[in-house]
């Protein structure tokens, strides 16, 4: 094969969050170190599943969205995951609050809470965690292993690692195959 050609897409880990949730702000120190460790050999890509018990939640992932149609979404969704109470106390009026602090577009999260721009992402996001068998947040799948850390964070981040392990081994393995095809 030919050095122009394509480089493999990295590995997906689908991390089903819900920004009121105390167990994901439990899991930020888990996600922050995946994210170090892999960079961009690793796609961590945030799956909303707001829960009926958090008020506040559906509008957080939203906003979150609007942070990442910015460009902000990772540090927007971390700071909000800090604030878990204060949301649960605050609501909508945090989420505009912390885009105003980390330079996101105050006004845009503002009106797109209001008018919905992203709600069928939402809807989309929490409809396929449904279908393949999301009870509760965080959820994390990876190679087709879905993986429940609304039960217990113990040695989750570990098994992620070891699995986003051998799957960039796997594909070291395909590239030096074709390479000498």
């Amino acid at each position: 094969m030919s050095d122009s050609s394509p480089a493999r897409p990295a590995p997906v880990l689908d991390v089903w969050c819900e920004l009121q949730c105390p167990d994901c702000h439990a899991a930020l120190d888990d996600l922050r170190a995946l994210r170090a460790r892999y960079g961009d050999r690793l796609e961590v890509r945030l799956r909303h599943f707001p829960l009926e018990k958090h008020k506040h939640a559906f509008a957080a992932a939203q906003a979150a969205e609007e942070a990442f149609a910015q460009g902000r979404g990772w540090p927007y969704v971390e700071a909000v995951l800090e604030r878990v109470a204060e949301l649960d106390r605050r609501g909508d009026p945090l989420l505009v609050e912390v885009a105003r602090e980390l330079g996101v577009d105050a006004e845009e999260v503002d009106t797109a809470l209001v008018d919905g721009r992203h709600i069928l992402i939402v809807d989309a996001d929490h409809a396929e965690g449904k279908a393949i068998g999301v009870t509760g947040t965080p959820t994390y799948v990876i190679g087709g292993e879905r993986l429940d850390g609304g039960k217990s964070q113990e040695g989750l981040r570990e098994r992620v690692e070891e699995i986003a392990d051998r799957l960039l081994a796997g594909q070291a393995g395909l590239e030096e195959q074709e390479g000498q095809a």
